[in-house]
């Protein structure tokens, strides 16, 4: 009688989910303000980010916030945040931050990855990441069949992933894409990619990056993947809050198509969550929306910011989205504790059935706030 009790007790407690794949997506720099709230009044009119104020009012603004966030994302707005979770409008109380000390991308996409901030990670060299991410770690078990994959636009991504190690396909920056067999849109889509100077040296723009991924998910049907898109982050950087606008909207029709090309394929279709965050923050002001790092980072490797003695303010603050049969609908997260950055490779593992304390015991752990139990 003992023994059934015990057994009864441990059919119980563990928990079966629905979903028996997992997407990630993450979005670079894309401020939780522009999320919540749509267009910055303090920056849509600004002379120096924007090159004709009158058509971006047109295409993005209203008095209305609701209104505004709408227009600038309206696939997260009219079918996440109805059927799944938004978390960090601080507006509302709601709180998601990083949780390594830097505030800038390599730190902040090993903790997304790994589950685990790594004070050693302080720059953003072309290293191989020492951490094992989840990804490589799912990759190395029979059931995932060696299929997993991470597409990105940023040319550090297969440094992060440690590709070589790892044995993870990963197609970053000017890859080419050769998936056999190989479709003549994708052998067009190569040609078009070495023939297309992008406007940065390092990073290509996200419509190779997402168009790949989505015939690798079509075709090779992974349990488990990673898509980074980049356009964000890079012309904030540069200052054309135009741009970043319009690189924003242009990543919600990505998450929209993504979703319903996931609806549409029978291995897919009603068992995937997708998961969707940031890599960090930034500056909440004119003066210092283009950036983020944080007080130690601009005293080392960021020292071109040493001007901002306090850091990045805000650089720090993220949000993320989710979306699947095993997330609850909870809507937009009002008020509640504070989630770190280091809980989304749990949180993912737990949606795929896996226990992350054999991944990684330091691993934040996962969201269960928003996960149906």
């Amino acid at each position: 009688m003992k023994k059934l009790i015990l057994a009864a007790a441990t059919l119980c407690s563990s928990a079966t989910y629905a979903a028996s794949n997992v997407v990630v997506v993450t979005i670079d720099g894309l401020r939780w303000q522009e999320v919540f709230s749509g267009a910055d009044s303090k920056l849509i009119e600004h002379k120096d980010f924007v090159k004709e104020p009158a058509q971006l009012k047109q295409a993005f603004w209203d008095e209305s916030a609701q209104t505004r966030r709408e227009k600038l994302m309206p696939f997260l707005w009219q079918t996440i945040a109805k059927q799944g979770v938004v978390v960090g409008n601080r507006a509302l109380g709601s709180k998601m931050s990083v949780a390594n000390d830097w505030y800038f991308s390599y730190p902040g996409y090993n903790e997304i990855l790994t589950g685990q901030a790594d004070p050693e990670i302080d720059s953003n060299a072309l290293e191989n990441n020492k951490n094992v991410t989840f990804l490589e770690w799912l990759n190395n078990k029979p059931e995932y069949g060696q299929k997993l994959a991470a597409f990105g636009s940023w040319d550090a991504f297969p440094y992060i992933f440690n590709e070589q190690r790892s044995g993870l396909y990963v197609n970053a920056t000017f890859d080419s894409y050769h998936i056999q067999p190989q479709s003549a849109e994708m052998a067009l889509l190569n040609e078009l990619q070495a023939q297309t100077p992008s406007p940065w040296q390092n990073v290509r723009t996200d419509s190779f990056t997402y168009r790949f991924a989505k015939d690798y998910l079509t075709h090779i049907q992974p349990k488990a993947m990673v898509i980074s898109l980049g356009e964000t982050d890079d012309f904030a950087h540069e200052g054309h809050y135009d741009r970043y606008l319009h690189a924003t909207k242009r990543s919600d029709a990505y998450l929209e198509d993504l979703w319903h090309t996931i609806q549409s394929i029978p291995g897919y279709r009603n068992n995937t969550t997708l998961l969707i965050v940031t890599d960090h923050g930034r500056g909440y002001n004119a003066d210092d929306w283009q950036h983020h790092a944080s007080k130690k980072a601009v005293s080392g490797y960021m020292k071109k910011l040493s001007h901002f003695q306090q850091g990045i303010i805000g650089a720090d603050e993220i949000w993320m989205a989710a979306i699947g049969p095993d997330i609850k609908p909870l809507g937009e997260l009002k008020a509640h504790k504070e989630f770190k950055q280091d809980q989304i490779a749990s949180t993912a593992l737990t949606i795929l059935g896996e226990n992350p304390q054999q991944f990684n015991p330091q691993a934040g752990k996962a969201i269960k706030e928003i996960i149906k139990l």
